[in-house]
């Protein structure tokens, strides 16, 4: 089971970032928060601050946790997800590997079409507001 790690990023008026998958990529065309696999060795803040440089451009600072691990599989993909909320020290937010990245109120979240793993985060976002 791969570990991944994700940022919930907020802006000042508590909107969140929301990255739309590219159609060309596993599970391409939805959304997620940004974030990825944790190399062997590297830990999840490292790895976190790491992935959002390469998607975003930017650098992040990693906080709190956000939910419990998720633990999702599709047969040929199995990964325990775990969420933190991220901050932009710097930079300027770039779709690097993303073909969409948008700002949402937490009432828009439930309207975009989540990839499996990530539902349990934005459910929790929302219950939590």
């Amino acid at each position: 089971m791969k570990e991944v790690v994700c940022g919930v990023i907020m802006d000042g008026e508590g909107k969140i970032l929301a990255c739309r998958r590219g159609f060309d990529r596993h599970l391409g065309g939805l959304w997620e928060f940004p974030g990825g696999k944790v190399d062997a060795g590297e830990s999840h803040d490292a790895a976190l601050e790491r992935e959002l440089a390469e998607e975003l451009g930017i650098t992040a600072s990693v906080g709190e946790r956000v939910g419990p691990a998720v633990e999702w599989t599709d047969g040929d993909v199995s990964i325990r997800l775990r969420a933190f909320r991220c901050g932009i020290l710097s930079g300027e937010l770039q779709a690097l590997e993303h073909d969409e990245i948008r700002w949402c109120r937490l009432d828009e979240l439930s309207g975009l079409d989540w990839a499996e793993a990530d539902v349990p985060l934005v459910e929790e976002l929302i219950s939590a507001r």
